[in-house]
């Protein structure tokens, strides 16, 4: 069973400047001479931490970390103009120019994963090895399944109380009212929509691990910023085509990818990564029977070492 690399500092961090009022905090771990990864967060509006930096053996890899626009260190946080997939992925294209890389590997997983896939259809020469966990197509069906008529018949009780946070009438399309909540004046709707919304994507993602927020705990301004970068992208689908991710995976066929779901995921159900394997079939796709959603646990996380250890003949 593999286990997390030990905890490394970065040795080279910088803000990369991208054209636009966002400055895109990136930082470098590892060996600069290993294997050049590039990780992509979850979210949007997610970020990284620490210890994305250890799933990769550090002697082996140099890993690359970055927050995307608006998000974690990356400046102004909440900031969404300029802020689309397209901006995403030139922004990883200017990272890789700026740091003098020909080809890397990309690792990303959830809404990273989605990136990450949408970045090799465009850029495939530069692309190594993909790994792809938790696969979220940014489908109208996968977002329908998280905040509409999915998820809410496993955890009820949790969904009961987002969809009373916002008015009666407009419940049949929770996106577009909890969007409308978030940009409305009034300023107890925001933060309510935003403390709700922020609460189910926690119990969907945790599960039985999830920790509710004390009673009386008002959402933070930097939690209403977080909940509108999500539902703006949300709102507009993702900022690509309907089944773009798929439709686009002829190209990506000879690139070496792997694909871990957990069976147990409820935020992207595991159809998404059989879906993917589908369209790549020369992948490895591994289900893992007890795993859920998030990066976390001893069956998700021994899947994810062992497949950047493959990569690096380790």
């Amino acid at each position: 069973m593999k286990t997390l690399y030990p905890e490394i500092l970065p040795y080279h961090s910088f803000f990369l400047e991208t054209g636009s009022k966002h400055a895109v905090y990136v930082e470098q771990s590892g060996s600069p001479d290993g294997i050049p990864v590039i990780f992509l967060h979850g979210g949007p509006c997610s970020g990284t931490r620490p210890e994305h930096r250890r799933f990769f053996n550090p002697k082996l890899y140099r890993i690359i970390l970055f927050d995307q626009r608006g998000c974690g260190l990356s400046l102004p946080f909440g900031e969404l103009e300029n802020n689309t997939t397209q901006d995403l992925i030139d922004d990883m294209e200017r990272i890789r120019h700026q740091l003098g890389i020909a080809q890397w590997q990309v690792f990303g997983g959830s809404w990273g994963g989605a990136l990450a896939l949408l970045y090799a259809q465009q850029h495939k020469d530069k692309v190594i090895g993909l790994i792809v966990r938790a696969v979220f197509l940014a489908r109208q069906q996968d977002l329908d399944w998280f905040a509409k008529d999915g998820a809410g018949n496993i955890y009820p009780e949790q969904w009961q109380r987002l969809i009373e946070s916002i008015p009666e009438q407009g419940r049949g399309n929770p996106v577009q009212e909890l969007y409308d909540a978030i940009w409305g004046e009034d300023e107890v709707a925001q933060r309510r929509a935003a403390k709700e919304w922020m609460a189910w994507g926690g119990q969907v993602a945790l599960g039985n691990d999830y920790q509710p927020s004390p009673k009386g705990e008002h959402a933070t301004e930097l939690m209403v910023k977080q909940v509108r970068m999500e539902l703006h992208y949300a709102k507009q689908h993702y900022f690509i085509r309907e089944n773009q991710i798929l439709d686009n995976c002829g190209g990506l066929v000879d690139i070496p990818t792997v694909i871990i779901h957990g069976r147990y995921d409820f935020v992207c159900p595991i159809e998404a990564g059989y879906s993917l394997h589908k369209a790549l079939p020369n992948a490895e796709y591994i289900v893992l029977p007890n795993a859920g959603h998030v990066a976390q646990g001893k069956e998700m996380i021994n899947a994810l070492v062992a497949a950047t250890d493959s990569f690096a003949g380790n």
